[in-house]
Parts: C-alpha cells; structure tokens; sequence
C-alpha cells in the first residue's frame, strides 16, 4: 500500500483479503466482521491522492468526518449495516473504475 498515495490497487489488494465479492455484504447488516476492513478504507480514504479525488465526495467527505470525529457521522457509521451499505458501494464502484479490468489481467498468463 502506498504511504501517501492510494491507488486502485490499494483498495484491490485491501478488498481481496475479505474474499473475490463482497457485493453480499450489505445482506449482512449485523454483521461486524468488516469493521477492520471499514477502518482500513476510511484509513485509505482520507489521504490525498488523484484516485481518491476520482471517487464521489461523499465517501471522502464521509471518510473525514468519521476520522475527526463528526458526532452525527460517527454514530451513523457505529451501526454495521451502514458501514457494510458503505463498503459494498465502495466496492462495486473500485469494481467499475478498472478493478474488474485488473483482476482479469492478473488472471491471464
């Protein structure tokens, strides 16, 4: 992972320690197995980079503002379904930005 400027990578290699899909996440919403991976994505998130800056705001505007402590956004986000809803959009998104396109390429001999 880079130091100071995440990639699609960065997300790609984060999401493939939770297994191939996470797209069934967001049916889970009980479920707190991705709290670790949630606060590595926020991690992600927060930092300045030109992928980062490619995603939509909200999940950087959402990202900064649970990091700092936002009170209305923390408590949003202490609830696992919306931390869940939030990875799986993340995910589905990274998916569409070349995610798909470079698991394929690091499929093929």
């Amino acid at each position: 992972m880079s130091a100071s400027d995440p990639d699609i990578d960065d997300y790609l290699k984060l999401f493939e320690r939770y297994g191939s899909d996470l797209g069934h996440i967001y049916q889970a919403p009980d479920d707190d197995r991705y709290a670790l991976l949630f606060e590595q994505v926020v991690r992600l998130l927060v930092k300045p980079s030109a992928f980062n800056l490619s995603l939509p705001e909200p999940f950087r505007t959402s990202a900064h503002r649970y990091r700092s402590g936002h009170a209305a956004t923390v408590k949003y986000l202490s609830r696992p379904a919306n931390r869940n809803f939030m990875l799986c959009d993340l995910h589905d998104l990274i998916m569409l930005k070349g995610g798909l396109a470079a698991k394929r390429a690091a499929r093929t001999p």
